[in-house]
């Protein structure tokens, strides 16, 4: 197994939140709160025609439902929703004690939906998202799935911009969202990130390859797609049609997906729920300080952070660590 498995009775709140689930908390960066264990990932919450959106009245109402419910890490985009997002997060934490809370934005992806990673842009994008999410810093920001060049911090001044942003206190820390172990070396080899939000679950596990790194030298692990996009929530067969962002499967994708999910099934039994293993999945490793799946609804809401009263054993883990490695790495998943 990569990296050490989490003590369970480490980082407990005493904040009962659902059903006497206990949410824990794991430090994240330096110099913020330690960050529940489930965070909220707000891309759902924004309006779009890549899915459907909430009203503005849900999406805030999500938000201090997830409040109340012991969840205090936030993370959203300048390009979520075309801006609105971060707008509804920042009208939903207003009044919020900022202290208790930490919050992840982008960079990379404007709110027009380009893109645009110019070195020069990166304190423009940063003011237009705390405008949006009334806020005066964010906790951290990260570079929205960048070229692989930019990732080398001897090759470009990115990362001098970010540190400059550090000393003026507009963020307490930078890294990037990426998909590769080889993205991540390369990151943290060359730059000062100290949060990486990752590409991980049980069908993609590639990227745990530089866990053991990351717990080196201290950097913070997010935890992004841990359903995979939909598939380990279980809902999907190989009949499934999308109509939304993830109509870029093709049949025999969906029918491969489906496999797996079955022989998934097969490896837990009817005794184990499957979202609650797949959040849990990657909660079990020490270097993953939070994870975010979507939650479209309050009821998603709570079935995820039921995960947490379902944590999966070291021996468990090796079992869907041979999974992967025996059936479903070769098969170079798209996603």
């Amino acid at each position: 197994m990569r990296g050490n498995i989490r003590v369970r009775d480490k980082h407990i709140s005493l904040i009962i939140i659902h059903k006497n689930i206990i949410m824990k908390y794991n430090k994240l960066i330096s110099g913020a709160p330690e960050v529940s264990e489930i965070g909220l990932g707000a891309w759902q919450l924004g309006e779009s025609p890549d899915w459907k959106s909430p009203s503005e009245k849900e999406a805030i109402e999500l938000v201090k439902k997830s409040l109340e419910l012991g969840v205090n890490f936030f993370d959203t985009a300048p390009n979520y929703g075309f801006g609105t997002s971060e707008e509804r997060l920042g009208k939903a934490l207003k009044g919020v004690d900022r202290d208790r809370i930490v919050i992840n934005t982008k960079f990379g992806h404007t709110v027009s939906g380009e893109l645009d990673y110019r070195s020069d842009a990166i304190r423009e994008s940063l003011e237009g998202s705390l405008r949006r999410l009334q806020t005066d810093y964010v906790d951290s920001i990260i570079l929205h799935n960048p070229p692989f060049e930019m990732l080398d911090g001897n090759k470009t001044d990115h990362y001098e911009v970010l540190e400059q942003l550090k000393e003026e206190g507009k963020i307490k820390a930078y890294g990037a969202s990426l998909d590769t172990s080889e993205e991540m070396k390369l990151l943290m080899e060359t730059t000062g990130s100290e949060v990486i939000e990752a590409f991980f679950n049980i069908f993609h596990q590639e990227t745990a390859e530089a866990f053991d790194e990351a717990q080196k030298r201290d950097v913070g692990i997010i935890v992004k797609i841990p359903l995979d996009s939909g598939w380990l929530s279980g809902k999907y067969s190989e009949e499934s049609t999308f109509g939304d962002i993830r109509d870029r499967w093709s049949r025999e994708d969906i029918k491969t997906r489906a496999m797996l999910v079955q022989k998934l099934r097969g490896i837990l039994g009817d005794e184990r729920n499957l979202v609650h293993t797949a959040l849990s999945f990657c909660l079990a490793y020490d270097t993953v300080s939070t994870v975010i799946p979507g939650n479209k609804n309050i009821s998603q809401l709570k079935s995820n952070l039921e995960s947490l009263e379902h944590p999966v054993s070291k021996e468990l883990v090796e079992k869907l660590e041979a999974f992967y490695h025996d059936e479903v790495k070769e098969l170079n998943l798209p996603w």
